[in-house]
């Protein structure tokens, strides 16, 4: 067992500069935070390379016996409330990070599974989180995303995904459109939300389908909708044109579950 004194600290300087994308993306780890996500890294066996434990920890029992237990056979680093308070992201910390692997480095598309959804470009880190639960609730277990979407790794994208970024692939597409048009090869077809059609989201069929979701100001580039196979809008009965990027995905989402349910 460590125990950390100080911020000087090279283990200490190392976890601090996780919050930087660039750093993250250079040594493939970034940071979790809290009892409830530290437990779910855990039960879903991900890649835990450290857990650091704030010294006072063990003595105010916030941290459940047994799961102490499953703590204690990761490698685990004490240090000092100072120090914690000096690397948590959250104004009142529960003594307890992580450090973990990416996963979705070079990962593979699995074909097998009957929808995919893609976002192009979307900004928000609250909007990411929360697609990635959506698409965690519904069954899937990758998705695809731009080189300009959020980074997934954002401390804020995974405190929203509330432990889904442990179940979902993401998939990091260098040149989207490419990507599209490969999983096109795979008789997948593109679907795209657009004002310009009459067709709902409930005039398709779900089966074999790329759902692709568009940045939040200017939607899915035009060169994408021009791959597309479907157009869809959500049909709104008041004077709002359009919603959130999260609550519409999970609208559309929530359609392919109810199809699968008629089956």
């Amino acid at each position: 067992m460590q125990g950390i004194t100080s911020k000087e600290n090279e283990f200490v300087k190392h976890v601090k500069k996780l919050k930087d994308k660039k750093y993250r993306d250079m040594n493939n780890e970034y940071v979790i935070e809290g009892i409830k996500l530290v437990a779910e890294a855990i039960q879903e066996n991900a890649p835990i390379k450290q857990i650091v434990l704030c010294d006072d920890c063990e003595k105010n029992a916030a941290i459940r016996k047994d799961l102490m237990y499953e703590i204690a056979k990761q490698e685990c680093i004490y240090v000092t409330e100072k120090v914690f308070k000096y690397l948590s992201e959250v104004q009142t910390p529960q003594g307890i990070l992580a450090i973990i692997g990416k996963s979705g480095q070079n990962a593979e598309i699995d074909y097998t599974q009957d929808m995919i959804v893609a976002l192009d470009d979307v900004q928000d880190p609250g909007n990411l989180g929360t697609i990635l639960r959506t698409v965690d609730s519904i069954g899937l277990t990758q998705i695809l995303v731009s080189k300009g979407t959020a980074d997934a790794y954002n401390p804020k994208v995974v405190r929203s995904t509330m432990g889904a970024i442990f179940r979902v692939k993401i998939i990091e597409c260098e040149d989207l459109k490419q990507t599209l048009k490969e999983i096109k090869k795979h008789k997948f077809k593109i679907v795209v939300s657009s004002l310009q059609t009459e067709n709902t989201i409930y005039d398709i069929n779900y089966d074999k389908k790329i759902i692709i979701i568009g940045n939040e100001a200017n939607g899915v580039e035009t060169e994408i909708q021009n791959l597309a196979d479907e157009k869809i809008k959500i049909p709104m009965l008041g004077k709002t044109e359009s919603l959130n990027a999260s609550v519409a995905t999970g609208i559309i989402l929530y359609e392919y579950v109810r199809q699968k349910r008629m089956l």
